[in-house]
C-alpha cells in the first residue's frame, strides 16, 4: 500500500462481516482448539462474539469453565487455535462466500489515493488477522492495525492503531479524521467512544437500520460504491444510505 505525504484521512476496517465472511470458520477453529487444549467441548456456548475481542471471548470462557486465563494458558489456546484455523481455512467450500461486496475495489481505490491510509482495527489476534485475510488475498493492503491482543476492550484499539500508523510513517490524525469501518454495533460504539466516524456496512449479522441506530454516520448494505464511499470518506457527504 503507498504510503506518503497529504494522507489525511485513516480509514481503520474491521475483519469477520466487514471484509470478509469465512463460513464460520474461525468459531470452528476455536471451539476445536478449546477443546483440544482444556478438555472441553463447545466451550464458547453461550459467549457472545460479535463485535467483541479475542482476548475477552477466550477469558469469557476460561471464566465460565472455572480455568485461569494466564499467559500460558493463552499462548497454549493461540498456538493451537491458530493450527486449527489454518485447516479450517484451507477447506473451505467454494460456496463461502469469502471476499465480500465492493472490498477490493474500495481497497484498490483508497490504496491509490494519497488522501487516505488503511489499516485494520479488529477483534482478531494479529495471527489469526493474517492467516484469514490471507486465504482471501487481503493481508497486503494493511501494513498495520491494532488486534486482540492489543486489549480486551475494543474501544482501546484506536489509539494503538493510530500509534502504529504514525509509527510507520502516517501522519497524526485527529480522531475525526479517523474513520472506523464495520459490521456491528460494537465498532459503532468504539468509534463513538473515540471521536471517530463510523462507516457501518450490513454484510454481518445487523442491518443497516440497526447500524444507523446504533449511532453510525453512515450505514450502507455493503462497500460497492466505491465512488460514493470516497466521496463519503473525504467528509463531503454525510447522509445515511
Amino acid at each position: 500500500m503507498r504510503q506518503g505525504a497529504g494522507l489525511h484521512r485513516l480509514i481503520l476496517f474491521d475483519i469477520d462481516g466487514t471484509l470478509i465472511h469465512t463460513g464460520g470458520a474461525g468459531s470452528r477453529a476455536m471451539t476445536r482448539a478449546f477443546a483440544e487444549a482444556c478438555r472441553i467441548e463447545n466451550g464458547f456456548e453461550g459467549i457472545p462474539v460479535p463485535g467483541r475481542t479475542d482476548t475477552i471471548i477466550l477469558s469469557d470462557a476460561a471464566e465460565k469453565w472455572g480455568l485461569s486465563a494466564g499467559p500460558e494458558f493463552v499462548a497454549a489456546f493461540q498456538a493451537t487455535y491458530y493450527r486449527c484455523l489454518s485447516d479450517e481455512l484451507s477447506r473451505l467450500p467454494a460456496t463461502v462466500p469469502g471476499v465480500l461486496p465492493g472490498v477490493v475495489n474500495l481497497l484498490d481505490a483508497l490504496s491509490r489515493t494519497p488522501a487516505f491510509s488503511v489499516g485494520l482495527l479488529t477483534g482478531n489476534y494479529s495471527a489469526s488477522a493474517k492467516l484469514k485475510l490471507d486465504r482471501f488475498g487481503l493481508w497486503q493492503y494493511f501494513p498495520f492495525g491494532a488486534f486482540g491482543e492489543d486489549a480486551a476492550n475494543r474501544e482501546h484499539l484506536v489509539p494503538v492503531a493510530i500509534e502504529r500508523g504514525r509509527a510507520i510513517g502516517v501522519p497524526e490524525v485527529a480522531p475525526s479524521d479517523v474513520v472506523l469501518v464495520g459490521d456491528t454495533p460494537l465498532d459503532v460504539s468504539c468509534g463513538l467512544a473515540n471521536g471517530t466516524r463510523v462507516l457501518g456496512v450490513a454484510t454481518g449479522s445487523y442491518s443497516v437500520d440497526e447500524l444507523a441506530e446504533a449511532g453510525a454516520d453512515r450505514a450502507v448494505g455493503n462497500l460497492s460504491d466505491t465512488e460514493g464511499l470516497l466521496e463519503w470518506l473525504t467528509g463531503r457527504r454525510t447522509d445515511t444510505a
